[in-house]
């Protein structure tokens, strides 16, 4: 199975898929790993869930990183890891949440939106930070931030993300990005997520100059 740091390295665009429903999400999966996508992340406000992790974790656990994204309690945690999911995504700096996701072996994204806020999530154990919402924090905030920040801990902005902005966080610090409803929305079909995950690997693929 890939760790965080193999998955993220071979392509850090996390798919924020809010508001799956279970009969869709391998198929929508299988459009985004043909993408070239490596990590998917279900929020919890979905239909169902647990369902869609559980389903995506058997059709690809040994490819991708799946994971439960607005997760808000520690108790979501094991019911998450009981389902196969590996990857905690949070919209908050909670350290009780890390602190439960890492005694469960799993990988944790909380989310920051200031250096107390980064710090702490660090002392916690985060594996890496999600800077949201991204719309409150430009590019010029991120460049702030990653002049303090420990430089080996992937920044990955979140909120309003398009391949067309992407170049501006980038050069700012960022080390990946969490994408939503640019990439997937409630209802869309695998071909239509397939286009919109091809442009968001060409515009990543472009910034490292592999395009």
């Amino acid at each position: 199975m890939l760790s965080f740091r193999d998955a993220f390295s071979q392509c850090p665009l996390v798919a924020i898929l809010r508001g799956v429903q279970p009969a869709e999400a391998v198929e929508i999966g299988r459009a985004l790993l043909e993408a070239g996508f490596r990590i998917l992340e279900v929020p919890m406000n979905s239909p169902q869930p647990l369902n869609s992790i559980a389903l995506l974790s058997k059709a690809f656990g040994t490819r991708a990183l799946v994971g439960a994204g607005t997760v808000t309690a520690a108790d979501q945690v094991l019911k998450v890891g009981e389902v196969g999911g590996r990857l905690i995504v949070m919209p908050h700096a909670d350290a009780t949440v890390v602190r439960a996701t890492k005694s469960g072996g799993l990988y944790a994204l909380p989310g920051f939106a200031t250096a107390t806020e980064a710090f702490a999530m660090i002392a916690a154990g985060a594996d890496a930070l999600k800077l949201f919402p991204a719309e409150a924090s430009p590019p010029r905030v991120l460049k702030a931030l990653r002049a303090v920040l420990p430089k080996d801990m992937p920044i990955i902005p979140v909120g309003s993300i398009t391949p067309d902005n992407m170049s501006d966080y980038w050069a700012a610090g960022a080390s990946g990005f969490g994408l939503g409803s640019a990439l997937y929305k409630s209802g869309a079909t695998p071909a239509e997520v397939a286009q919109n995950a091809a442009r968001f690997v060409a515009a990543w693929r472009g910034l490292r100059g592999t395009a």
